[in-house]
């Protein structure tokens, strides 16, 4: 299966977060905390109604999301995030090189400061992560939760026995390995990665732009937090409904049988959880079939 390479499954994000929150109408939002992981996220909003916030990917800029975002804004006021340190987002400097976790935290106290009653929360691959993440440990700021083509442990894409421990290693060696290429190497890896990801050729030149702006530690740190964080043992603390939306494509080269087995086998710990599988398309579904995906978030979103 094409996930099987290291970044396959990372078209996805991660923001450790800028220095001010940006609504549509060019505002500051400043989140006040003594935590010094609470960072701040770009955000842009549009549209009026319930909420709906928006979480892409590893090294993808909030661009996936416009298609949605456009259908969803006569009936929702959506927010749409960008993770510090991709796209066009500015990095910044963490202590630790967490990714993941420091951005949920931000999240969080974004819904509490913004006074948002119970949003819809939808991310994408890494975005997955993060929302499964605020839904465990914020289960009183969410109203319900669509996961995007992720699990709640990367590592089981590539060793269905994987722990956090038997994963560190892999982890830190993928990590190093992002930051020693080259610039031609790392263009290249884009471009690889991309046509694994996307089957739509036409939205792939914008998808490796978004990696090539990206910080290069930003994705180093993320995609090694992603590889040894395992949500598992914090799924059975979510109380708002899941959604998880997954890829099949016959060039994966295994059985959707076997890949409906593999996210629902993941899920076991989940209290209230539906599966919908969007066939021919890669991981960015939104892109590949964004008719049949804007159908799955408006039935999602109805519920």
């Amino acid at each position: 299966m094409y996930t099987k390479n290291i970044c396959a499954m990372l078209g996805g994000t991660f923001l450790l977060m800028s220095a001010f929150i940006t609504t549509s109408k060019a505002q500051s939002l400043p989140l006040a905390s003594k935590q010094p992981n609470l960072q701040l996220m770009s955000v842009q909003t549009q549209g009026s109604g319930t909420d709906v916030i928006l979480i892409p990917g590893l090294a993808s800029s909030r661009g996936i999301w416009t298609d949605l975002a456009s259908g969803l804004q006569s009936g929702h006021r959506v927010h749409i995030l960008e993770l510090a340190g991709f796209a066009s987002t500015p990095a910044i400097a963490s202590r630790d090189g967490k990714v993941i976790a420091p951005v949920v935290d931000a999240i969080a106290e974004y819904i509490r400061t913004q006074h948002i009653n119970a949003p819809a929360i939808v991310g994408h691959s890494l975005g997955g992560e993060i929302a499964l993440m605020l839904g465990a440990r914020y289960p009183d700021r969410v109203g319900r939760l669509m996961i995007v083509d992720a699990l709640p442990f990367y590592s089981l894409m590539i060793d269905p026995e994987a722990t956090s421990e038997t994963a560190s290693q892999r982890a830190i060696a993928t990590r190093e390995w992002i930051l020693a290429q080259s610039p031609q190497e790392f263009e290249a890896f884009q471009k690889a990665s991309i046509a694994r990801l996307a089957k739509t050729e036409a939205v792939r030149p914008a998808l490796v732009a978004a990696g090539l702006s990206s910080d290069r530690r930003t994705i180093a740190n993320a995609v090694y937090e992603l590889m040894v964080t395992d949500l598992r043992p914090e799924l059975g603390r979510i109380s708002a409904p899941i959604e998880v939306v997954y890829a099949y494509d016959a060039l994966f080269g295994v059985p959707a049988s076997g890949v409906d087995e593999m996210y629902r086998r993941a899920y076991t710990n989940a209290r209230d959880i539906h599966f919908t599988r969007i066939d021919d398309s890669f991981h960015f579904i939104m892109l590949d079939q964004p008719r049949r995906f804007s159908s799955a978030v408006e039935s999602f979103l109805n519920k």
